[in-house]
């Protein structure tokens, strides 16, 4: 797959997914501009890998995402495809969850997709040409007990990914969702760290727990879902858009 020239910016790139997602877009030679709010790890995750930028953005903040989207754009030129992969996850009981959690949630996994969309969309329409994938949940597809300011705010990621695909389905631009079930990522290892601690079972009996919905029982690798954001990315894709992919191990949504 070549991607030669082509500038890309994913958000939340210094660890996990993000980072599996900027070592396959740089690998088909694309120039990347990884973002995330930690920029010691952005740079950690940078360093000794050709054409990567590391620039730290808080994607909630409307002024910050513009600062960030603008430095990019002055190192490797305008951005041709982007990849929204931060965001945030939390398990907490209904009955225990406030305004505050919610609204965080809502933030960082809804508003901060939106706002980095506006700040390429224009561009792309201009030039003819461009790629949004968006990297939800299965949580998107389906509901999940003790997560749901999460589960909302990916099921508005996948509306948001839908919706606007219709509106720019003529432009030449494509809006996905990658929609990954339980990877083996921080935010499952601290899923399997509160089971631990709450529960008493052993490691593996959480992650089994996290895993049973999945027919291959196993935690989904971050190369697996870089692979699929690396397949809408090629010019040959063009026709698939408004899609949530599922890379779950088959688990029926």
């Amino acid at each position: 797959m070549d991607l030669t020239g082509k500038h890309a910016i994913v958000t939340g790139g210094g660890r996990g997914i993000g980072a599996a997602i900027a070592d396959s877009l740089i690998a088909a030679g694309a120039k990347v501009t990884i973002m995330g709010r930690n920029l010691e790890t952005l740079q950690e995750k940078a360093q000794g890998l050709p054409n990567c930028l590391p620039v730290a953005c808080d994607i909630t903040d409307e002024a910050a995402v513009k600062s960030a989207f603008d430095q990019a754009r002055a190192a490797f030129g305008p951005v041709d495809i982007l990849v929204n992969n931060a965001g945030a996850a939390k398990s907490i009981p209904f009955k225990k969850t406030d305004r505050a959690h919610f609204q965080q949630m809502i933030d960082v996994n809804l508003m901060g997709p939106y706002l980095c969309i506006q700040a390429v969309l224009q561009e792309m329409i201009d030039k003819g040409a461009g790629r949004i994938i968006n990297v939800a949940s299965t949580a998107a597809l389906k509901g999940y007990g003790y997560v749901t300011a999460y589960s909302a705010a990916k099921h508005g990621v996948l509306g948001l990914t839908r919706s606007l695909a219709l509106e720019v389905a003529t432009k030449g631009v494509t809006v996905n969702a990658v929609c990954p079930g339980f990877t083996e990522t921080d935010i499952a290892r601290d899923a399997i760290k509160n089971i631990v601690a709450k529960t008493g079972r052993t490691k593996e009996q959480a992650i089994a727990e996290l895993t049973i919905h999945n027919p291959q029982k196993r935690l989904i690798q971050p190369e697996e879902v870089a692979a699929s954001v690396l397949w809408l990315c090629q010019d040959n894709a063009a026709s698939i858009t408004g899609q949530a992919i599922a890379v779950a191990g088959g688990e029926v949504m």
